[in-house]
This record gives structure tokens, C-alpha cells and sequence, in this order.
């Protein structure tokens, strides 16, 4: 009989042969056993305050009957059963057990930075493909602004295209008249839509050995290149600058960091070197799970920053104050150096 087997089977299965050592101590570890189910079974709950008392006791108990069972050569199956038992009280009794609020403080101190600093290259990776998708279609909007309908979608344009005049353009970036106003609040619902899903997207599909992933960062370039090329023909390429990066460095950031963490995967399942394809998956998606619960913060952030700070404030060097600033936060806590996981930590 393996130990497995024997430390997940019950008590009474396990062949005693010191049954008055057993009697006397059997109901204590049926009890020790038992709260410990509970507690890895994460029912919590349904301990009182009086059985998280007793763990510690019983644990002290049943390694005090593990020691007599060793030295006087009891039963073996009664020693494994012991050393199990102990061994999972031991856990429990001396284990870390972090509240939420230190996972949380642990992973906004150190986790997600230590994560987004490990993906470098992808992350300059995903950065020059954006860039070139924007460089692209700015060039060929600029050269023929036909091309413009060929990479923005209608809804995501919101009468933004080259057809319309400065004033109108101008009258979006500023919410000067109702009508500008009432098309700015629908363009901001469906702006942070459209790069949410994208973000998503970019992450989950990174599996595809990184294909579909860089194709939608490289969309998502050409869809900012090709509005930057609208403004510009009208001279109100500094005022969309000010528009678009009050919340843009925090929401494009976190469409980077997405597809970084998409293009992490891919890698490993693309180049898995001597582990299996499936082994690297999984390590690079620990990795790259924990830059990506983040960046659900960064597009709520961006959400509140395009909701209300892009449309309260009407100034041009306010809004690149602001888009400075948050651009500055950003590169101190990511590039900022952090030790390393376990020196220390909780």
C-alpha cells in the first residue's frame, strides 16, 4: 500500500495491531482529521472559534503519538497514517496564511510589477507592432483618405472622418455645442468598449502561437494612426494629442501589457525548448495572468479618466499635464526595481 493511499484512506481501514494504543487516541485524530477536511476544503465557516483552538492541541497530540509509535515499533501503517496526519496539521498549525488584504497589498507592492518587468520583450514587442500599425495607416490616410473607412469602423468614428469640417472635429475635442456633446459621450461608451474587448482579446488568444495577437495590436495601431491623420489634415493634431492621452497612456498601456501576456503564451506553446507545450504553457501563463489582472485595473482607471477627467477639463496643456503624469507613474512603478519573491515576503 502506497502512502498515498494510505494517508487518504479513513481510520478504520488502516490495520492496527496496538488496538489499546489506538483506542485511546482514535477519537482525538478523527477529530484533528476532520477540521482539517474542512479547512482545505475551504468550508471555513462551519469551524467555531473552539476547533480552531483545538487544531493546535491535536496536532501536538498526534505527533506525541507518533513519536511512541516510531520508537516502539508499532504498526507501519499506524506510523504513515501519523505522519500524514501530521504533516497536513502541520500546514495548517505553521503555514502562511495570507488575509486578502496582504495578497492584495502583495501583489500591487510586488506581484504585478515583478510580472509586467518579466515580459520586456514582449512587451517591446507588442509596443513596435502597435507603433507600426499606427505608422501604416497614418501614411496611407494621409495619402488617401479613402483609406480611413478601411481601418475605423463607423461606430468607433462617431462622424470623426475626413468628410467633416474643423469646426466639428474641433467642437468633439472641446464639447462645444450639444450635438458635439451628445457624440462625444457616445464615441467615449464605445471607445472604451471597443480597446477592452480588445485588450481581452489580445491575451486570449496570444495561445495561437502569437498570430492573432499581434494582428489586433496592429489593428489597434492603425485604428489611433488613422484618426491622428484626420485631425492632422485639419491642423488639430496637438488638441486630439491632449483629447486622446489624458486617459490613452493608462488605456493603450494596458492594451500593450494584454498583448504582451498574449504573446508570452504563444511563445511558450511556439518554442517550449525542453518542457513539454503544455508544462511551458502553464508557466508562462502564471506569469502572464498576474500582468493581466492588472491591466483590469489600468482599463477601469482608463474608463474613469475618459468618463470624466477627459470631459471636465477643456484645457490642452491640463490634459498633457495629466497624460504626463500618469505616464510618469507608470514607468516609476513598472521600471521601479522590486527583490525578489520570497526575500521577505509574507
Amino acid at each position: 500500500m502506497s502512502d498515498a493511499t494510505v494517508s487518504d484512506a479513513p481510520l478504520r481501514d488502516i490495520p492496527l495491531r496496538s488496538h489499546r494504543f489506538r483506542r485511546e487516541r482514535e477519537a482525538e485524530w478523527q477529530r484533528l482529521e476532520a477540521l482539517l477536511k474542512l479547512a482545505e476544503s475551504g468550508r471555513w465557516g462551519r469551524l467555531s472559534d473552539d476547533d480552531l483552538l483545538a487544531i493546535p492541541v491535536l496536532y501536538r497530540s498526534a505527533i506525541s503519538a507518533l513519536s511512541i509509535a516510531r520508537a516502539t515499533s508499532l504498526d507501519q501503517g499506524l506510523v504513515r497514517y501519523l505522519e500524514a496526519l501530521c504533516t497536513r496539521a502541520y500546514f495548517f498549525v505553521y503555514g502562511g496564511r495570507a488575509s486578502l488584504g496582504e495578497r492584495l497589498g502583495h501583489f500591487f507592492a510586488r506581484g504585478w510589477a515583478r510580472a509586467v518587468q518579466g515580459l520586456w520583450r514582449e512587451l517591446l514587442a507588442a509596443f513596435l507592432i502597435t507603433l507600426l500599425g499606427a505608422v501604416v495607416a497614418y501614411a496611407m490616410v494621409q495619402a488617401d483618405p479613402d483609406w480611413y473607412r478601411s481601418f475605423v469602423p463607423m461606430g468607433l468614428a462617431g462622424g470623426r472622418d475626413p468628410d467633416a469640417t474643423a469646426q466639428y472635429l474641433r467642437g468633439t475635442l472641446y464639447d462645444e455645442d450639444k450635438t458635439a456633446a451628445d457624440a462625444l459621450s457616445v464615441f467615449a461608451t464605445y471607445l472604451f468598449t471597443h480597446n477592452a474587448r480588445i485588450a481581452i482579446m489580445t491575451f486570449a488568444l496570444g495561445f495561437a502561437f502569437c498570430l492573432p495577437t499581434a494582428l489586433l495590436l496592429a489593428y489597434n495601431g492603425a485604428v489611433l494612426g488613422a484618426m491622428v491623420a484626420v485631425f492632422v489634415r485639419k491642423d488639430l493634431g496637438f488638441e486630439l494629442g491632449g483629447w486622446l492621452l489624458i486617459h490613452g497612456v493608462t488605456e493603450l498601456l494596458a492594451i500593450i501589457l494584454a498583448g504582451a501576456a498574449g504573446l508570452r503564451i504563444g511563445l511558450a506553446v511556439a518554442f517550449p525548448g525542453a518542457e513539454s507545450r503544455l508544462h511551458s504553457a502553464s508557466l508562462a501563463g502564471r506569469q502572464a495572468a498576474t500582468a493581466m489582472g492588472g491591466v483590469v485595473l489600468m482599463l477601469v482607471l482608463a474608463g474613469l479618466l475618459e468618463g470624466f477627467g477627459r470631459q471636465m477639463i477643456q484645457s490642452d496643456l491640463w490634459r498633457y499635464a495629466i497624460a504626463g503624469s500618469t505616464a510618469a507613474f507608470w514607468a516609476l512603478y513598472f521600471g521601479w526595481p522590486r527583490k525578489a519573491a520570497g526575500a521577505g515576503d509574507a
